[in-house]
């Protein structure tokens, strides 16, 4: 049986349903292909439309997996959706409430209409079905965690009735223990405190890192102030404390006002950010205690958004409470769309569950066959030159312990926010300087942002303390301790509290990567290497060989190794941008304003939280002219910068003049 799950919402890919529809509706979009219990294809739309946490409909998504399946639409008996569907109806009322001008459309409808202009797909009323989103998000992490018994906790922003559920798993079969009301959430009490720390949605990781840098004695008062704990496992938050406001006011009377996104990052910003973590696993904490002590399940599978702060994750393992702990390596909203499958697979079939972990999750598309890639970065060879070592870890090997920042893509990509070394970034993990370097000339982020360390299991023990409680670490998702003796020769991956996110790569799940590790090894005593996602701040995670190339042209990496091709930038590539041909994306506009006489020029990507830039009036007559199929043409030194600049911040495509150029 073939099922294929969705999330996100119902806007085609160059528009909204509604205007100025935010982030936060039905973010993460993807879709999951699912095959007698089996997850075969999984990606989130973002890697192929480009749009970090994008709410757009998956259909790149849906297309993709099933060509990595061979299959069509017709070979699909269900396709499972996130939300149940009165819940869906009832959100868009509200839209439409607000925006009288838009036609009424309801979810049945939106999604058999999405289907039908990305892949010509007429669903069936019969096969569509609609699933609770926290059970969607509870039967994925149970089905991939090979437990039968288990504790199975969901939190995160906002399902259709609640912002947390708790499940008792019993012969794989899920009941519902509890539930958390809608103003007890989590997930968007962190969001605004992020929001008043200056960051935005989507951003919540990055005050996860910079907690570690504060006193979390500092604010401890406002924080205790704003909860409660009550008997069994219960908590209680203020009815107003998810409004931006009530986070916001409350700190602004204590003397800290909101960050602006654009201001420095002071002491009691870190000392904020610390405070909330600590309050986030102090009430987490209390959850499970409860549950652990009242089900006696003594193992935990951990899911929903909340379940990827890798902080909160090692707090658990220390805390001992369980022996074995399981978090999905999709545990935010795009890993709901594998539980609809599986939702929409149980409601044709019954029961479906598997008795292995998940070991791996390299379940997106691939670069494809060795002669495409090579035909893609040969197109490109205007700005690039490239071999192909006889052993092409060896040499990667080599020119990492040689201080390369190399970026390393190969194979099929890694459904969810981690990427787990088939389309990363990999260096030595000594120098502290590394962190440095990365975070400001490659990465192009804040300079407080930690990186992860990725190290054979045989080592593992060695460098890390791993806790009693058995923990998988194949997917980065616990903060566990450096081990003392090991922190300052680990300089760029020990974080400054002396932890570090983790991932033991198993040569059963990832052959290639073990062996470059092991190499590394070899050659250096140190069987670790740095590992962050390849892409700059204004991108999601590659995904295609363009997108390698791209992020190489556009940032300071050494090289890259694609597939078993070693690629580096030619000296002075910078001239090859003439001919090279700019094509728009579906959601680039170019402005132009006349006001009190005076004409300026902008770009900008129109989505929630979309980037926007001024531009000269000569690369605004460049932009203006871009057909798409024609190179830009002769340009001078300034207009060429501004253009790469605008090109970093990913505003356009820029590529080969070649039938052979995948479309953007």
């Amino acid at each position: 049986m073939l099922t294929i799950g969705l999330n996100g919402n119902f806007s085609p890919e160059n528009s909204d349903i509604v205007p100025g529809l935010r982030e936060y509706m039905y973010h993460d979009a993807a879709a999951a292909l699912v095959q007698d219990g089996v997850l075969i294809a999984a990606v989130e739309e973002e890697r192929l439309n480009r749009i970090k946490h994008t709410t757009k409909f998956p259909g790149n998504a849906v297309r993709a997996c099933l060509e990595i399946a061979g299959a069509t639409p017709a070979d699909i008996d269900g396709v499972g959706y996130y939300f149940p569907e009165q819940y869906l109806d009832l959100m868009l009322n509200g839209l439409y409430a607000d925006n009288p001008a838009v036609p009424l459309c309801y979810s049945r409808r939106l999604i058999k209409d999405r289907l039908k202009e990305a892949l010509a797909w007429d669903l069936p009323d019969e096969k569509l079905f609609h699933a609770s989103h926290h059970r969607a998000h509870a039967v994925s992490g149970l089905v991939r965690s090979g437990m039968s018994e288990a504790l199975v906790v969901v939190l995160d922003g906002m399902g259709e009735d609640s912002s947390g559920t708790v499940f008792g798993a019993t012969g794989g079969e899920l009941e519902i223990l509890t539930k958390f009301a809608m103003h007890k959430s989590l997930g968007l009490l962190y969001l605004n405190a992020t929001r008043h720390l200056g960051f935005r949605f989507g951003d919540e990781y990055k005050v996860m890192g910079l907690a570690p840098y504060g006193d979390p004695a500092v604010y401890r008062p406002v924080f205790d102030s704003m909860y409660t704990l009550g008997p069994d496992g219960d908590y209680e938050f203020p009815p107003h404390a998810l409004a931006f406001e009530y986070v916001s006011n409350t700190f602004f009377s204590c003397g800290m006002p909101p960050r602006r996104s654009n201001g420095p990052l002071e002491q009691h910003h870190k000392d904020f950010a610390a405070g909330l973590q600590e309050m986030l696993e102090r009430i987490v904490l209390h959850v499970l205690t409860h549950w652990r002590r009242t089900t006696r399940h003594t193992k935990l599978v951990f899911s929903g958004g909340v379940a990827h702060n890798c902080s909160l994750n090692g707090a658990v393992l220390r805390s001992g409470l369980f022996t074995e702990m399981f978090v999905h390596p999709a545990s935010h909203d795009a890993g709901t769309a594998e539980g609809a499958a599986l939702l929409a697979q149980e409601a044709l079939s019954g029961t479906v569950r598997l008795k292995e972990r998940m070991r791996g999750a390299s379940l997106g598309p691939g670069l494809g066959s060795a002669d495409a890639v090579e035909e893609t970065v040969r197109a490109w060879s205007g700005l690039v030159e490239y071999e192909r070592p006889a052993d092409v870890v060896e040499t990667t090997a080599r020119l990492l312990a040689g201080g390369a920042v190399v970026g390393w893509a190969y194979g099929r990509s890694e459904f969810g926010p981690r990427a787990l070394g088939h389309r990363s970034i990999l260096a030595d993990p000594r120098p502290a300087g590394n962190r440095t370097r990365i975070n400001a000339m490659i990465k192009k982020r804040e300079s407080f942002r930690p990186f992860a360390p990725m190290v054979v299991p045989e080592a593992a023990d060695t460098y890390f303390d791993l806790t009693d409680t058995t923990a998988h670490h194949d997917f980065m998702s616990y903060v566990v301790s450096v081990r003392p003796e090991h922190r300052e020769h680990l300089g760029a991956v020990t974080h400054v509290d002396g932890t570090a996110r983790v991932q033991i790569v198993d040569p059963e799940a990832n052959e290639r990567v073990h062996r470059l590790i092991s190499r590394f090894g070899a050659l250096t005593g140190t069987p670790v290497l740095l590992n962050t996602s390849m892409n700059n701040n204004a991108e999601p995670i590659v995904q295609s060989v363009q997108d390698v190339l791209t992020c190489l042209l556009t940032t300071e990496l050494d090289c890259a190794v694609v597939d078993d091709l070693l690629v580096r930038r030619r000296p002075g590539f910078m001239a090859g941008l003439d001919d090279l041909v700019l094509t728009f994306r579906p959601v680039t506009r170019l402005v132009r304003t006349v006001a009190e006489g005076a004409v300026s020029h902008e770009i900008l990507l129109d989505y929630a939280t979309g980037p926007r830039a001024a531009v000269s009036p000569e690369l605004f007559a460049v932009l203006e002219k871009a057909d798409g199929t024609s190179p830009v043409g002769p340009l001078t030194d300034a207009i060429r910068s501004e253009l790469h600049a605008l090109w970093q911040q990913r505003f356009f495509t820029l590529a080969p003049a070649s039938p052979k150029t995948p479309a953007p």
